[in-house]
Parts: C-alpha cells; structure tokens; sequence
C-alpha cells in the first residue's frame, strides 16, 4: 500500500517523496491515539482517517508543489527543487510529531490471539491487516482501471502532453495523485500499528522500502507495486528468519541489482 502511494506521487506528480514514510508514521500514531484514549478500533480508524489524510496530502501538494512547478525552468529542475523540499517537509512533520506525542515507542495489543492455518501459527492481527491491505489495494486498482479518473490519472501518467490535449486538468491530477499518496501511506500506517510499536522516527525506513519496491515493480505501474511489494515482503521475511541484520542488506543489494539489470522494473515499459 505504501509503495502504491508512493508510485502514483513520482510517477504522475513527479515528486520523489523522501517525507513519505511520515505520513505512514502519522497514521500510525493517529491509530494509537484514537485506540488508547477513545477506544475505537483500528479498522474504524482507517474510515475516519482517509478524508483527513486525503485533504492534507492535497493541501500540501496545492500550496507547496503546484507553486513550485510554476516557478520551475524545467520537470528536472522541478524535480530536484521538489526533493529539498520533501526533505523539509520530513522534519516538519517529524517535530510536530515529537511536540504530539514525544519520543517514546508507542504501541497496543489488538487481535493477538493465535490462529492455525494448514499448521503455522499466526497471529491473528497479521492476517487482518493482510486481508485490508490486499482488499484496499485492489479497491485502488480496481479505480485506476474502470473508472473515467482512474483513466483520467493513468492517462496522465503515461503522456502528460496528451492527456492535456484531450482536456485532462494535469494541475488536479497531480494534486489527486499526490493526496491518494498520503492516503495510502496514513492507511497502511493505521494496519502497521495493529502489529508494531510506532515512533516519530519510524518513517525514513518506510520510505526507502517504498522506492526499492516502486523500482521493483516499475515506476508508474501500480500492478507493479504489488507485485514488488509482494516480492520483497517474502525476501525480507525470508532473510529475517536466517539474519535480522541482513534484511536492510539484502533490500539494498536487490534494489542495485534491478538498477542495473532492469532499470524499468519487472512490470515496467
């Protein structure tokens, strides 16, 4: 989920996101929050979340991206700027984030009871958040594919002169793509708490997760988000099992790996 928000945030808005990993972080904490002081289930949360993340990711995209790219020579020039700025919106969001809720881990016990499924024990909060993520994931895909904005941003993503010339307001899809980004990010934060302690530091690790399954999959393919994020889950949990200290290792050595083998990514074209 993360890695789809991210995709749709570089390959349509063309911002390379580093603060994503924070709104992940905020979802978590909100989850918390909403949990520990009000009691409302996780799952709720992702309903009363969404509009809320959808909304700042927008507003952030309207009143610091879009001005931006006006203010651009070129999309490379744009990109470059928009980078250093992801960087300062990273640190904004991180101290509020402190003044909020302070440095401390923060974290409970939902769903914890253990399932058997075919002779392996899982927890069952792990096969919820499975069930939602994969659930929310199509949902999204299932929207680009068959709906007319759906078609609308994918037509956006892979000629943006075109869409324009067909009537397609470039200006509103970035703006959409960049809040769907937020969305998923705070929505796969809210299922991550299910499982484990939250932090406002916990975000660059996300982040960098996201890029190396986004070049996985292939930059602009949400199909291929999936499937990277699917792929490099079973790599991580794999290495995990043999080498804790390696996953981070491993993550990294792949993602070089595809840069050099196929730059564009296993679905990419």
């Amino acid at each position: 989920m993360m890695a789809v928000g991210f995709n749709l945030q570089y390959g349509v808005a063309r911002v390379l996101n580093i603060s994503h990993g924070e709104f992940i972080m905020l979802g978590a904490l909100a989850a918390y929050t909403l949990y520990v002081t009000f009691g409302i289930n996780p799952l709720v949360s992702l309903v009363i979340c969404a509009p809320i993340l959808f909304i700042i990711g927008f507003l952030i995209h309207r009143t610091l991206f879009e001005r931006l790219r006006r203010l651009s020579e070129t999309m490379e020039v744009f990109e470059g700027r928009s980078l250093l700025v992801t960087f300062g919106v990273l640190f904004m969001i991180q101290n509020v984030a402190l003044l909020a809720w302070g440095p401390e881990l923060r974290g409970y016990t939902f769903l914890v009871s253990p399932v058997n499924l075919l002779g392996a024990i899982f927890a069952l909060n792990r096969l919820v958040v499975l069930g939602f993520a994969v659930a929310i994931s199509l949902a999204f895909f299932l929207f680009l594919m068959r709906t007319h904005l759906g078609k609308a941003i994918r037509g956006a993503t892979q000629e943006m002169t075109s869409a324009q010339l067909v009537g397609i307001n470039i200006h509103w899809m970035h703006g959409l793509c960049f809040g769907f980004g937020v969305l998923l990010a705070g929505l796969a934060g809210i299922l991550m708490s299910t499982m484990f302690s939250a932090s406002p530091f916990m975000g660059l690790p996300y982040t960098i997760i996201a890029i190396i399954v986004v070049v996985l999959g292939g930059l602009g393919n949400i199909l291929g988000s999936l499937v990277g994020g699917l792929i490099l889950g079973l790599i991580g949990s794999i290495v995990l099992y043999i080498e804790p200290a390696l996953q981070l290792v491993v993550f990294y050595m792949l993602f070089m790996l595809i840069v050099l083998v196929k730059p564009k990514g296993i679905l990419g074209k």
